[in-house]
């Protein structure tokens, strides 16, 4: 217990065992955000995932949320340089140690997170995390179209 009687919190560790099932909860549950919201669900691009994978790994590496990598690559140029044959609509950061869905509820709080995750023209999705030794995640979300 903590000074003030709550329950110490936990450490959220992802392990690869259970990888698969924190992807698939967060597309389940941006997928019923947007339906709430009038829009179409999104589903899982290949070239989006890696370049989310990308970003949380040199967001890490730099020790800081920003949406320009190391090498000062935008998200745009991240998934150009990765294939994707749409369009990148935008991208969602965090660093935290909190779980994928109370990343998502954070993200659903903020006008401009929200609008990206809710874009009524997104039809792909992108999710990746790089989580630290000390428990430490580095979320990235890309959606596009």
């Amino acid at each position: 217990m903590g000074t003030d009687g709550k329950p110490l919190p936990k450490l959220y560790k992802i392990s690869s065992r259970n990888a698969s099932k924190v992807q698939f909860s967060m597309l389940d549950s941006v997928n019923a955000l947007r339906l709430a919201a009038g829009a179409t669900e999104v589903s899982f691009d290949s070239k989006l995932n890696a370049a989310a994978a990308t970003h949380a790994r040199d967001m890490s590496v730099q020790n800081r949320p920003w949406h320009f990598g190391s090498d000062g690559s935008s998200p745009l140029d991240r998934v150009a340089r990765l294939g994707y044959p749409g369009i990148m609509l935008g991208e969602n950061i965090s660093e935290t140690f909190e779980t994928e869905l109370e990343t998502l509820s954070a993200w659903m709080d903020q006008k401009d997170t929200r609008d990206v995750i809710l874009d009524p023209r997104a039809t792909n999705m992108g999710f990746a995390w790089h989580q630290e030794s000390n428990g430490k995640i580095w979320w990235t979300l890309l959606m596009g179209s």
